[in-house]
């Protein structure tokens, strides 16, 4: 096999998508239990239901509206880099990506405009 180091993902997917034995660690980043998703078929290692997901009140504000997106994005970003709990949030992914893939889940219907996307990458920012 040689010395090829191992390369792990940090990835998103929607909780409602089938899990994946190559999903590895299993964290659904959302405040709100999605609807119609049993505890069984969510399939968690663990839900970051405060740590690292956006105020009630700044997702209310963007209500998933493309239009506000980009502000969505600046002041979640603000409110990650303020918190201790997102800090050791990023510090439990590096140690899950030592032995495998994470993947942080979440329910939003659009993949690209949703908080896990900035999430994802203000983790691997961190990382």
């Amino acid at each position: 096999m040689g010395c090829m180091a191992q390369s792990h993902v940090l990835q998103i997917k929607r909780i409602y998508d089938s899990a994946q034995p190559t999903d590895g660690y299993r964290v659904l980043v959302d405040r709100v239990w999605p609807r119609g998703v049993s505890k069984e078929r969510a399939d968690l290692d663990r839900w970051a239901k405060t740590e690292v997901t956006p105020t009630t009140d700044l997702r209310k504000w963007f209500a998933h509206d493309p239009a506000k997106f980009d502000e969505f994005k600046a002041r979640y970003i603000e409110q990650l880099d303020g918190r201790d709990e997102a800090a050791e949030f990023v510090s439990d992914v590096r140690d899950h990506l030592r032995t495998g893939n994470v993947t942080l889940l979440y329910a939003a219907k659009d993949p690209a405009c949703n908080h896990a996307v900035i999430l994802r990458d203000w983790i691997a920012e961190h990382l």
